[in-house]
């Protein structure tokens, strides 16, 4: 079949108009491997091989485009390729090819990521750690990487979720509310020698106010169904339960 005309296409690729009224979409890079430049014709032979060398660089090319846009890891690069119903085959040279070419390196991601998380979230080292091996990679990359988020790092940052953890409270007191800090700190990924040591200079018994209006909310619900003694006993055994503790 003769190319009676080449197009250039915004997307690095040229559109070729065959006699047959067919039009191929292909690569630079195949049109000079194929000599179609020179012969211009495409044999019957030929045409699978040409479109199958032309998938080959546009899932190579769908694949740079997605890392200059994102670093991802080799893990999240290859179940985005495979989402696209690409061949297993062609993402894993696709893959290989930018793994050679220095693109796709999952310690630098893993650089990138940890520093990332540092500067604009408040995850600790473990919760970041997780996430790492969700993307694939490997326990020996994130061992060595996560190493740059220190005790100093990890200090004032506990302090400052601590803070605004305490400063929101608006229903836990002392031993209580120590323990949900500890618990939301520890799901944040922060290690529990760390978040103890912060947490032992904070003032958890000043909850006067909370238990006040804790009491009160408790004296709403509780007095359509108790009242006297049995309804101050349960509105304190409810206090106690929150590490609350309030005399009218």
């Amino acid at each position: 079949m003769k190319i009676l005309k080449y197009k250039k296409k915004k997307n690095g690729q040229y559109e070729l108009m065959l006699e047959s009224g067919e039009e191929l979409s292909l690569y630079e890079e195949v049109i000079l491997n194929f000599d179609l430049l020179l012969k211009k014709s495409i044999s019957d032979d030929k045409r699978d091989m040409i479109l199958q060398a032309n998938q080959e660089y546009d899932v190579y090319y769908v694949a740079l485009k997605s890392l200059k846009s994102r670093f991802k890891s080799v893990k999240d690069l290859r179940e985005l390729l495979l989402k696209k119903q690409y061949p297993q085959e062609l993402v894993e040279k696709a893959i290989s090819k930018l793994l050679g070419q220095g693109y796709l390196d999952d310690r630098s991601f893993a650089k990138a990521y940890i520093n990332q998380q540092m500067i604009t979230t408040s995850k600790g080292p473990r919760k970041i750690e997780k996430e790492l091996l969700d993307k694939g990679v490997s326990s020996d990359i994130i061992f060595s990487e996560i190493s740059v988020f220190t005790k100093e790092e990890q200090l004032p940052k506990i302090e400052k979720v601590a803070s605004r953890l305490l400063k929101s409270n608006r229903s836990r007191g002392g031993a209580v509310l120590k323990r949900k800090l500890v618990h939301d700190l520890q799901v944040l990924g922060y290690d529990i020698s760390n978040i103890e040591e912060i947490l032992s200079k904070m003032d958890f018994s000043d909850t006067k106010d909370i238990s006040k209006r804790e009491a009160e909310k408790l004296y709403r619900r509780l007095s359509k169904k108790y009242s006297g003694g049995e309804l101050e006993y349960k509105i304190k055994e409810k206090l106690y339960q929150k590490g609350l503790y309030y005399e009218d």
